[in-house]
């Protein structure tokens, strides 16, 4: 379908990270994951939950966002198809939470990327703003995520 709304693409947004949060507790769940990557594999699926509900937060009534939200954008490009979620790596005996990190940076670049693009081709100021917006939390929550990782891969 050429033709959606922004809400879509927020909707879409938030369900990735829903998904995301789900993948992560599966991932820690598996055996032989070690606790060092079993703490970052739970850091991560809290910071997906917080994620999910800030996007969700702008369906809320009266949300300031409303306008932005009702707008139509023509674009011949589907969604992202997510990275493959079923790919995650599978636990194993070390304490390296490198591949997390790695994996996480490779999950937000999809949302990075996504919001990026409806910048530049965003068919209203105000939509410009809202998603300039998305990209710069994006990008502050990518740095927090690898901040707080590298901490924990210190300890």
């Amino acid at each position: 379908m050429r033709f959606h709304q922004v809400r879509e693409l927020v909707r879409w947004a938030a369900d990735y990270h829903g998904r995301l949060d789900e993948a992560y507790v599966g991932w820690a769940a598996q055996e032989g994951v070690g606790e060092r990557r079993r703490m970052a594999l739970d850091y991560l699926a809290e910071h997906e939950r917080r994620m999910q509900r800030e996007l969700e937060a702008y369906f809320a009534e009266g949300s300031e966002h409303r306008r932005v939200l009702d707008a139509w954008f023509d674009d011949p490009e589907e969604f992202p198809h997510a990275p493959v979620l079923e790919r995650l790596p599978e636990g194993d005996d070390g304490e390296d939470v490198e591949t997390v990190l790695s994996t996480a940076l490779t999950m937000h670049r999809t949302l990075q990327d996504l919001y990026r693009h409806r910048v530049e081709r965003a068919g209203s100021d105000p939509e410009r703003e809202f998603f300039e917006a998305l990209v710069q939390a994006e990008d502050a929550e990518v740095r927090r995520l690898v901040r707080d990782i590298q901490r924990l891969e210190a300890y």
